[in-house]
């Protein structure tokens, strides 16, 4: 009765008696669609190796469009958000 652990989920081996395979595995495996281009989904027990996989992901990412797409628009939000609040940029710059 662990406090701080998470519970497991039971895993089955149930295959349908009547199932062919022909090579394209269980139907009933239930997985995310990205789940085989991730290098931070599995069976990462501790928080540190989580965090570290998810920044050699980010490292070795050949996106560079999507992450300069990304910082643009939260630039962009960001300055409308500063343009709601009515927040001064004279304080920015000094006579």
């Amino acid at each position: 009765m662990g406090i701080l652990k998470a519970k497991k989920n039971k895993k089955f081996s149930y295959t349908p008696r009547y199932f062919d395979d022909k090579g394209e595995g269980n139907p009933f495996e239930i997985k995310h669609k990205f789940d085989e281009y991730r290098t931070t989904v599995g069976a990462n027990k501790n928080f540190k190796s989580k965090l570290n996989n998810a920044l050699n992901e980010l490292k070795h990412n050949r996106g560079h469009e999507a992450n300069r797409r990304v910082l643009i628009i939260v630039g962009i939000l960001l300055v409308i958000f500063l343009f709601i609040i009515d927040f001064d940029l004279s304080i920015f710059f000094s006579k």
